[in-house]
């Protein structure tokens, strides 16, 4: 296995770049997310998976090590192939699949391509625990509105609820209805805890 590649970037797309170095180009699939960051460079250093088939060696590249090894946690999942992880990391970022599978949101992992609800479900039973040492309730809280997150999680608490479900409870009613007011936040909230 390949760890990473170092080189000149020869040719950039949005999916795929071509890293020469020692005189041998390589392609290598990316995210959109890699292609962000490496936009504009001339040369770079992407850390690789390699995919050994009977009929081709495919290479992914990325830019950081967080995002390799969230895509080898997505792999590992039943029904999720490499296209598909690839896929899912140029549709969100990073964070929001974490938040996505912490909160068992299956709504944000079915909006990205060639993910139903069945294998948006697996991939939350999957890998739940293995990606909760990543997130941290910042994290799963992605509204722009963090008042609206603390004074609702802060009642919450006050009434004697754990701060865990709390958390996932009103970061899923925010995401649900962004446009939520307090009194219905919390009122949702209380009906859900």
């Amino acid at each position: 296995m390949y760890e990473f590649i170092r080189g000149d970037i020869a040719d950039l797309k949005p999916a795929s770049v071509v890293i020469e170095t020692g005189g041998v180009g390589y392609f290598i699939n990316i995210s959109l997310s890699t292609y962000s960051k490496i936009n504009g460079m001339k040369n770079t250093r992407l850390l690789i998976h390699q995919v050994v088939r009977e009929d081709a060696q495919i290479l992914y590249g990325f830019a950081e090590k967080s995002e390799r090894d969230l895509f080898r946690n997505l792999i590992s999942v039943n029904g999720v192939g490499a296209g598909t992880a690839i896929m899912m990391l140029s549709s969100l970022n990073a964070d929001e699949i974490r938040a996505a599978v912490a909160s068992g949101n299956t709504q944000v992992l079915t909006s990205v391509k060639g993910i139903g609800s069945k294998t948006a479900q697996r991939i939350i039973i999957d890998l739940r625990d293995k990606l909760s040492q990543y997130t941290d309730s910042s994290q799963i809280l992605l509204s722009a509105d963090n008042t609206l997150q603390k004074e609702s999680l802060s009642a919450l608490v006050m009434l004697g609820f754990a701060k865990k479900d709390a958390e996932n409870a009103v970061s899923k009613i925010i995401r649900e209805n962004p446009e939520a007011s307090l009194e219905s936040v919390i009122k949702q909230a209380l009906k859900r805890l």
